[in-house]
């Protein structure tokens, strides 16, 4: 970067060579990350919207109110399709992390205030399964809970009574998804908020994924706040509420929980802060984004998206389960899926599901591999393959559903990659290792400074699979950060 054109389109065809080394955010090919409603006049106004409020703060609904009207709109929206009644309120927030963030601290200032508390004076556990959204590991890390990981089954579900084994008086709050990303499982919600009901402990429904998928899926239980004991719940608009990056949304049952959900202070000499979310100035351009699709589209338009990406899940999932060596894990709910491989058939009939993922990207198509993970009690989770199906998934099945197959083919009974024999030639560090000695160590990988990620990408999950937690999230750090030094 120069600073050296003042040319509008020169910058702007700059940012499109940029651009072109992304992976393809509509058309279907990319089945992780995009959420693409198969509809070019959404983005367009989307855009204009982001437009016409592109200056305006939503640090101060008082000076820019058109920030709260559409706040209001789209808290009502999503309040009433998640059944909620009067007595819930809520917060667009810069997305699902943030979302799971601020019902975590709500949950732990009420947990500390009804002891007579301050934070640091008590650290308070949060009950989830080991599915659970990493960004409650986040907001443990960050406000100071125990995250306390309960074991899933085989296919990625919880038991209610394995969940309620850990309920306690130090439990500040207990999660269960709808659905969990990994396997896309819906957690027995009903028989969790029933035992935690009876425990006096409050549940959080993270809904990020399913939140804007699930009020129209047929055949369901109830998930939402029509189930007693559900207190709050987050739901993104930036997946299958089809906005850009990033809004979300965090309800909650009860004005007086909800509010301890802010921050306000006016012990300083400039103006009062009273701020709903993390941050303080911001942008409300994905606000206006999802508020303009969700007027365009309403709840008939939802419901008949959703019903395509229905349509193309079960084509999918009727597809996969006829390829020799791969399995569908579980019986999954909403439009995702994971694949594993089917031990039930000789090793030579066998398909790595990370391999497979590579071949497929060979053939135009990106899916998103997944590393096995130990659970506590020794009930280990497969190594995956994750697909995410949209709207326009169902236009590009023809393709689609010939390249799952070619690419099972190409490498059907290729043994997996084993992370702990790549790793056996390397002295792996005892304690904390220093940004140098993680480059070195990515290199060794294959990756790193100007080498960037492999074609195939299976041996670099196999090292992740492999590597103590601590190790690979360090290196995993080094990668990421090198990315944005300046070169």
């Amino acid at each position: 970067m120069t600073g050296s054109s003042t040319d509008p389109e020169s910058i702007l065809e700059r940012l499109r060579s940029l651009r072109a080394a992304d992976a393809p955010t509509h058309g279907g090919r990319v089945l992780s990350y995009v959420y693409d409603p198969d509809d070019e006049r959404l983005d367009a106004l989307a855009g204009e919207a982001i437009r016409l409020v592109q200056p305006v703060n939503g640090l101060d609904p008082t000076v820019f109110p058109s920030a709260a009207a559409l706040e209001r709109d789209v808290i009502g929206f999503v309040r009433r399709i998640l059944g909620g009644g009067d007595d819930v309120v809520g917060t667009v927030t810069s997305g699902g992390t943030e979302s799971c963030m601020l019902a975590v601290k709500t949950a732990r200032d009420a947990w500390l205030a009804a002891r007579d508390l301050r934070p640091g004076e008590a650290r308070p556990r949060l009950v989830a399964p080991t599915t659970v959204h990493a960004a409650f590991h986040k907001a443990a890390e960050y406000l100071g809970l125990e995250l306390d990981r309960v074991p899933v089954g085989p296919d990625g579900t919880p038991a209610a009574a394995d969940l309620a084994a850990r309920f306690g008086d130090d439990v500040a709050l207990v999660v269960v998804s709808a659905v969990s990303y990994p396997h896309s499982v819906l957690d027995p919600v009903a028989e969790v908020a029933a035992l935690a009901e009876s425990a006096g402990l409050p549940v959080h429904v993270d809904a990020c994924v399913g939140g804007l998928v699930l009020p129209f899926w047929p055949g369901l239980p109830a998930w939402d706040f029509r189930v007693p004991g559900v207190v709050s719940m987050s739901a993104d608009l930036h997946k299958y509420g089809y906005a850009p990056k990033g809004a979300s949304v965090l309800l909650q049952r009860g004005r007086d929980r909800q509010r301890k959900q802010y921050f306000a202070t006016k012990r300083w000499p400039g103006y009062p802060v009273v701020n709903p979310t993390v941050l303080g100035s911001r942008s409300i351009s994905a606000l206006a984004a999802a508020w303009a699709i969700l007027e365009a589209l309403g709840e008939a338009g939802y419901r008949d998206r959703v019903d395509a990406a229905r349509r193309a899940t079960e084509a999918i999932v009727d597809r996969v389960r006829g390829i020799p060596g791969l399995r569908v894990v579980g019986d999954p709910v909403g439009p995702m899926l994971a694949v594993a491989l089917d031990e039930r058939v000789p090793p030579h009939e066998r398909v790595d599901p990370h391999h497979w993922a590579d071949a497929v990207r060979r053939r135009g198509f990106v899916l998103q591999q997944q590393p096995g993970f130990e659970q506590e009690g020794g009930v280990r989770l497969p190594r995956t393959t994750h697909l995410t199906v949209t709207p326009v998934t169902e236009r590009v099945l023809p393709e689609l559903l010939p390249a799952l197959e070619a690419g099972a083919a190409e490498v059907r009974g290729v043994p997996p990659v084993e992370g702990g024999e790549l790793l056996a030639s390397l002295a792996l560090p005892d304690g904390p290792i220093d940004s140098e000695t993680a480059l070195a160590m990515l290199g060794g990988f294959g990756i790193g400074e100007g080498g960037g990620l492999p074609s195939d990408t299976a041996p670099l999950l196999a090292v992740i699979e492999a590597l103590p937690p601590e190790l690979a999230e360090r290196l995993l750090v080094e990668l990421l950060a090198r990315l944005v030094e300046p070169r």
